[in-house]
């Protein structure tokens, strides 16, 4: 996998000292002429710095086949660049137009079941259609060669959210570029052959050109023609985005080009940390969605973007000033949580702050999504709102720059294990990758430890305590890195489910968890997942649920750290420690959740010598995040928190606040 920390990072086209970015998409296009510039005033006002311009505007850029429209964009990057704002600008290639698609509905998405996503909505297009590339490309390269020297450009912005929502397309077309990927990836039918297994169930292939995409089948597709599937969609979206910056970068090689991930809750189809080298800085998306870990997964997702990013500064292209649309029931933010969610973003490495969208929409599917100016106007709370945030990203343009200071535990994220561990024909289908993960992330904040989010390609061995949640797929030359970290002094923790196949999804034989058993010391003959409401009582006074293993303790220096006490397994090892040269290699049998999780981080975080870095009075109260030499605490509750314990920071954090300090 290519790493993003071992990429050249170009930041956006623009002179004078550095500062924090602040402000959201801009889609002019929806009003009339006479509203520009009173936005570029309240822009103004609010201290917006940036816009991303033009996202949507294909229909608008080329209203018919071959013919162009850009003098309303030639004004809107002139007042722009007069009112001293940068320009984001969009390549407008995520939704194709009308006439496009009359003409061409070869290039619409095909779902697994064969039916046609039609116009309507947005990005109906097949990310492999030939017919599509060649249009938008057409249209990328008439944008680039108009706007090369406009000197409001700052960064290129490719196509918007890729595969939000046509990531999987089982078309011809994506059939056709599968098999070319499959070529690719085995070079014989017969490596694909025992790849896939394809002895079970009569699925033997004599030619490449007899696979299909897993389209609605019998009974459950084979499973790593799935993970391969997978894999593929992630690569042809991928593919279109190498692409549209091939071509920006040929016409305008000093302008620097991203696009927007989506690293938030459980959007899993594209491998970001496969991504991050193709772009010249990360910029990410995210949006809260309601829930008792809503904070918690914000921070884990900005921690992880930032560790997708190598550490660099990232952008955060798009959250929303207040309520979304898109939630059964779409909630106000309270106040403060505006700034505490955007400095939260900041805190763990965006070096710009902006929003969908500037002006509220008056019409469409977006109308009663929140923006920076609402549909009250500028004499709002909300609007005010934006200009203190405005006014605190000015007052912390020092940070802009900064890396963020690596904690002493990681947090092991695996795309492939979350695809792998939550398909179909498995012990369970309860089980969700990433909230174990989000589990781990809380129970360390709660304690007070600041902890990374970092992928399995990233810099593992730099951490003193690893916790690798469900780390499913595990490949021999990961098992590998995995023991000599720890024998060098390394201290691993890892789960249920973890070990258990290889990179083509084949069980490692021998008794779970498959290539980690030796490195625990610990032996599983059979899964033994929970059904609903059931659950199982620790020695600990901790309760598991959704799964449980029975462990043999096969290692002599195996230590039991918790016991069942209940249930078909009572008295045996739920939790286990081995010590393993210099260090030593945890596993938990069961689900735990933050709050039983909180009594035994302390038994394994001892031995790796890890410790909060805040007063334990304030320990779960507040988060801490460290760019260079500045500190950031987040007030994780609704209540103001007495700092005094703190040298150098302000007496008092206010509830949903957000203190900043050098230290």
């Amino acid at each position: 996998m290519t790493q993003s920390n071992e990429t050249t990072r170009r930041w956006l086209r623009r002179a004078g000292s550095a500062r924090l970015e602040f402000g959201a998409d801009y889609n002019p296009d929806q009003w009339p002429r006479e509203v520009w510039d009173d936005d570029v005033r309240a822009m103004r006002e609010a201290g917006v710095t940036i816009v991303s311009l033009a996202i949507f505007s294909w229909a608008r850029l080329e209203p018919c086949d071959g013919e162009y429209d850009l003098g309303w964009l030639d004004e809107v990057m002139d007042l722009l660049h007069a009112g001293g704002i940068t320009v984001d600008l969009a390549t407008a290639t995520a939704s194709p137009p009308p006439w496009l698609t009359r003409k061409h509905p070869e290039i619409l998405p095909v779902t697994r079941t064969g039916e046609v996503l039609w116009p309507g909505a947005r990005q109906h297009w097949r990310p492999t259609s030939p017919v599509f590339r060649e249009h938008a490309l057409r249209l990328v390269e008439k944008l680039a060669t108009r706007y090369a020297d406009h000197p409001a450009l700052v960064a290129w912005h490719v196509n918007n959210e890729l595969g939000c929502h046509n990531v999987y397309d089982y078309s011809d077309d994506a059939a056709r570029a599968f098999r070319v990927w499959l070529r690719e990836r085995y070079g014989t039918v017969e490596a694909l052959n025992h790849a896939w297994g394809t002895a079970f169930w009569s699925q033997r292939y004599d030619d490449f050109e007899e696979i299909l995409p897993p389209r609605l089948a019998a009974s459950h597709p084979n499973p790593t023609q799935q993970l391969d599937f997978k894999r593929f969609s992630s690569d042809a979206l991928k593919d279109h985005l190498r692409a549209e910056r091939d071509l920006l970068r040929r016409i305008t090689p000093e302008v620097p080009v991203t696009t927007n991930f989506m690293v938030m809750g459980g959007m899993n189809p594209m491998n970001y940390a496969d991504w991050a080298a193709e772009v010249d800085f990360v910029a990410n998306d995210h949006y809260v969605v309601p829930g008792p870990q809503a904070r918690d997964e914000l921070s884990f997702s900005a921690n992880l973007t930032g560790n997708i990013a190598g550490g660099e500064p990232w952008f955060l292209m798009e959250h929303s000033t207040s309520a979304v649309n898109w939630q059964p029931v779409n909630v106000a933010k309270k106040p403060g949580e505006l700034a505490r969610d955007s400095l939260t973003h900041v805190a763990h490495g965006a070096d710009a702050v902006c929003f969908f969208q500037w002006r509220q929409s008056r019409a469409g599917a977006e109308k009663y999504h929140s923006a920076m100016l609402p549909h009250a106007g500028t004499d709002s709370d909300l609007f005010r709102g934006v200009a203190r945030l405005g006014e605190r990203l000015r007052e912390l343009a020092p940070i802009a720059g900064s890396r963020r200071r690596r904690a002493a535990v990681g947090i092991v994220f695996d795309w492939e294990s979350w695809w792998t561990a939550e398909q179909d024909s498995h012990p369970t289908d309860r089980l969700r990758y990433r909230q174990e993960a989000l589990d781990w992330y809380t129970a360390l904040l709660d304690a007070g430890v600041r902890a990374d989010v970092v992928p399995t390609g990233g810099p593992l061995e730099e951490y003193r305590l690893l916790v690798a949640p469900v780390l499913h797929v595990v490949p021999a030359a990961l098992a590998d890195r995995l023991a000599a970290w720890v024998a060098a002094g390394g201290h691993l923790v890892t789960t249920y489910f973890s070990g258990i196949v290889d990179e083509n999804d084949h069980v490692w034989l021998g008794g779970y968890p498959g290539a980690l058993r030796d490195l625990l010391g610990i032996r599983i003959e059979e899964f033994g997942p929970l059904l609903d409401g059931e659950s199982v009582a620790l020695d600990d006074g901790t309760t598991g649920t959704l799964w449980t293993d029975r462990i043999d303790v096969t290692g002599p220096d195996v230590e039991v750290l918790a016991r069942y006490r209940t249930g078909e397994q009572a008295d045996r090892a739920a939790v286990t420690r081995r010590r393993v040269g210099a260090g030593s290699a945890a596993y938990v049998s069961t689900r735990l959740g933050p709050d039983g999780l909180a009594g035994l981080l302390p038994r394994l975080l001892g031995p790796a010598g890890v410790a909060g870095e805040l007063p334990a009075e304030l320990a779960g109260r507040v988060e801490l995040a460290i760019r260079g030499d500045h500190w950031f605490l987040i007030n994780r509750t609704d209540q103001p928190v007495d700092l005094q314990a703190l040298p150098g920071a302000p007496e008092v954090l206010e509830a949903r606040g957000v203190a900043v300090f050098t230290n």
